[in-house]
């Protein structure tokens, strides 16, 4: 089977890209260990958030302000609901250096942010108790995005155009052969392009490690759950969405949207998993519950019991940010990893700036925060 480009992992990165390079015209194969969308990865939990004004650092933000354009789009072409504009309020205390990044961010691009004080905040979202020194930064027009929606309308959109998934297929080894890639997978197969993808999560390091390229990479087991919540919390009039880096943690949410309840994650934390080792499921460890239900209680304490609980990983740089980069000797080859649990909402514009570079050699973007030189002196 022929291909222009092979994408290893069909996750939210590898699946955008899939749809832009169909589009573009290019015969494209992806590979991935499932079905996606599927709950082996970082992209299941039914919907993430979408925010602009970034406290995790400028440089986001241009991809940001055209990942929103392509949201916009593929929303229309799927004919679907991908994004509610629901708003999200950053929180932090007085001296956050993630909420002074925030407004920095939102007064060097002029980004809506409406600043409040805790008191103001909790008159706007009775759902909150807040102590007198937290403060936040409201963005109007950030929302939250249906993830495995997304992923849907780009499989199907990207297949009607020629783009060929093949699931079930577990790239173990890549190897660089005469200006050309090849993956082979666990059940035999042997794949050749010249000029690959490898956005394949936890699989990216050691897929690389063998091509020469050892990557400071941690894989991290994450939790998230939903919450009973009457009209007092999961009315979008009583709780936006939510950023939040608070003391005992950083936390995310958002009402559900599409019925009573509220969805809460940490982004910090976690347990660390080798490569290989099994993702156990929520509620393997006491603290899945224990650190979840006690930012509840603190801060949300309208909310009820908890529904539901769900696992995935997280895949972590040493400084949290992506990986957007060629290999350094083997050019053919792209890499996007690792998005540290913050990548979903750049995945369409990830998605058409590697379709573009791969393609056209261009990728319309100063990607010299995110390139591999930065860990040139870690170890």
């Amino acid at each position: 089977m022929d291909a222009d480009v092979l994408i290893v992992g069909a996750g939210s990165v590898g699946m955008a890209t899939g749809f832009y390079l169909a589009r573009k015209g290019a015969r494209v194969i992806l590979l991935d260990e499932a079905e996606a969308p599927h709950s082996l990865g970082s992209h299941h939990g039914s919907t993430r958030l979408i925010r602009y004004a970034y406290g995790e650092g400028a440089a986001y933000i241009p991809l940001l302000l055209r990942a929103r354009v392509l949201w916009q789009e593929l929303e229309q072409l799927a004919g679907k609901r991908l994004f509610e504009p629901c708003g999200v309020v950053n929180l932090g205390t007085s001296g956050s250096p993630f909420l002074a990044q925030v407004v920095r961010s939102a007064s060097e691009y002029q980004l809506t942010l409406e600043q409040l004080d805790a008191t103001q905040t909790m008159a706007r979202w009775p759902a909150w108790q807040l102590s007198p020194d937290i403060r936040g930064g409201f963005e109007p027009d950030a929302g939250v995005l249906y993830c495995e929606r997304a992923l849907s309308a780009w499989r199907r959109l990207g297949q009607a155009r020629g783009a060929v998934l093949l699931g079930g297929q577990q790239v173990t080894e890549l190897k660089a052969v005469g200006g050309q890639i090849t993956a082979g997978t666990a059940s035999g197969l042997q794949l050749k392009a010249t000029r690959v993808l490898v956005s394949a999560g936890h699989r990216v390091a050691p897929l690389l490690a063998g091509l020469g390229l050892p990557l400071p990479l941690q894989r991290v087991r994450k939790t998230f759950a939903w919450y009973h919540a009457d009209e007092s919390v999961h009315d979008p009039a009583a709780l936006s969405g939510f950023s939040a880096d608070l003391p005992g943690g950083i936390f995310y949410g958002f009402p559900t949207l599409e019925g009573a309840g509220l969805k809460v994650g940490r982004h910090d934390g976690g347990q660390p998993l080798e490569p290989e080792q099994p993702l156990l499921p929520f509620g393997a460890y006491d603290e899945d519950q224990e650190e979840l239900n006690g930012f509840v209680r603190r801060y949300l304490p309208g909310a009820g019991e908890m529904i539901a609980g769900k696992a995935c990983h997280y895949v972590r740089t040493p400084d949290e940010h992506f990986i957007l980069d060629r290999h350094p000797e083997h050019q053919q080859l792209f890499i996007a990893s690792a998005c540290s649990g913050h990548g979903f909402k750049f995945a369409s514009v990830l998605g058409e700036l590697f379709a573009s570079w791969m393609l056209d050699g261009e990728t319309g973007f100063d990607l010299s925060p995110f390139s591999l030189d930065r860990f040139r002196f870690i170890g």
